[in-house]
């Protein structure tokens, strides 16, 4: 496996890759952590070569189904979208496909669109539908005007406020994520009382503007985040999956550590009114909460792209990167068909320390965690593909030192 910065004094750049000329055209997994190694399994386990890029270090580049790997810029800039011109230049990765598993790399692949699929298959939505989902505002507005549910929400304009007419808890979001948690250390934060949101704006958000976040209640749950995944092409879903967070960390609102697939009717209608309405084209996840207090589900977010336990869906019947790479090549559309419910996929590492936190805060019972561990699917683990399993081990010791 080739390794290393794609720079133009780079000796790869001028010779050929033996391992990358395989006449059939590949993909690029644009971010290598857990999602982008199974996006590289799965492709590479049908004959299809891949390539891993990353602005780090990451599990995918060990998978032996990655051919190479580069360091990349920033994906948010257009430092990125030049380093991926260069890569094309310097190996001829005509029609190779772009799966970005970022945010970030989703915006600014749309942003520069025209100039990246001039070299390579850009599955990637349009620049004005991905403002549509990432822009959370609008995201909320279009759904509402759909007639989809969305938890009370309060979007200010002119000023930070001090009272809001809003059921406690609340939850302050960022309107652009990932942007809105690199500057204030928050992907979003619980407010009890009107006391709490009159300090935050001189503590936690100093220094926020109006249009940086918006405001809504704390749903009342007795069920946990569910996530409907779709293919749509121009609005029309032509495959589905869903899973549920069993749990997460931080324990509301955080990133999963177990899953199950599941089946609800009502979100998967609402999700196919969600996509008409954006007249999507390609993969994305779409999570809900269902409102305890009238049973509606309620719209969260949408991520126009593939997501942490991609490899769940595959195993239960719904290969999301195959698919799409099916797609751009060959124009074949996947239908839709009944999928493994009931299947568990956990990150052996994260989810035992923090499933042990759960128990030790009361918020599970030993037996309930136990039975998720009597058969799973695990996040990083293959028989015939096992050293990602054991380098994540070490990226994660040198995450956990580095905080």
């Amino acid at each position: 496996m080739s390794n290393g910065n794609l720079t133009t004094n780079n000796s790869l750049l001028t010779t050929g890759n033996s391992q990358l000329t395989t006449g059939k055209p590949g993909v690029i997994i644009i971010e290598g952590h857990v999602q982008g190694l199974a996006n590289t399994r799965l492709l590479g386990k049908r004959g299809i070569p891949v390539i891993v890029v990353d602005k780090d270090d990451c599990v995918a580049r060990y998978s032996r189904y990655c051919k190479a790997y580069y360091k990349c810029p920033d994906y948010l800039g257009d430092d990125f979208a030049d380093f991926l011109l260069r890569l094309h230049k310097a190996f001829n990765l005509q029609d190779w496909l772009l799966l970005p598993s970022n945010d970030h790399a989703v915006h600014t692949i749309a942003r520069t669109k025209d100039r990246l699929s001039k070299c390579y298959k850009v599955v990637t939505e349009d620049l004005d539908v991905i403002e549509k989902i990432y822009n959370k505002r609008k995201l909320l507005e279009i759904a509402d005007k759909a007639g989809i549910p969305i938890p009370a929400t309060v979007m200010p304009e002119h000023e930070n406020p001090t009272q809001v007419e809003l059921r406690y808890p609340i939850l302050i979001k960022g309107n652009q994520g990932l942007s809105f948690y690199k500057r204030f250390k928050h992907k979003a934060l619980m407010l009890s009382t009107p006391e709490e949101l009159e300090r935050v704006w001189g503590t936690s958000l100093s220094g926020a503007a109006p249009h940086e976040y918006f405001i809504q209640e704390v749903i009342p749950y007795d069920h946990k985040t569910v996530s409907v995944t779709v293919f749509a092409e121009k609005g029309n879903v032509h495959a589905y999956w869903m899973g549920v967070k069993l749990r997460e960390h931080p324990v509301t609102f955080g990133t999963a550590t177990c899953c199950q697939s599941v089946f609800e009717e009502d979100l998967l209608e609402q999700s196919i009114t969600l996509m008409q309405e954006l007249k999507y084209t390609g993969v994305c996840e779409i999570e809900w909460l269902r409102d305890s207090r009238d049973g509606l589900p309620k719209l969260i977010e949408i991520n126009a792209r593939t997501w942490l336990w991609v490899g769940l869906a595959a195993k239960c019947g719904v290969d999301y990167p195959n698919m799409i790479y099916n797609y751009v090549h060959s124009g074949r559309l996947p239908s839709a068909s009944k999928y493994a419910v009931g299947t568990i996929w956990l990150n052996l590492y994260t989810d035992t320390v923090y499933s042990i936190l759960r128990i030790i805060k009361r918020i599970d019972s030993p037996k309930t965690v136990l039975k998720s561990y009597r058969r799973f699917t695990e996040a990083t683990w293959d028989w015939k593909d096992p050293i990602p399993f054991f380098k994540y081990a070490l990226l994660m010791g040198r995450f956990v030192k580095s905080r």
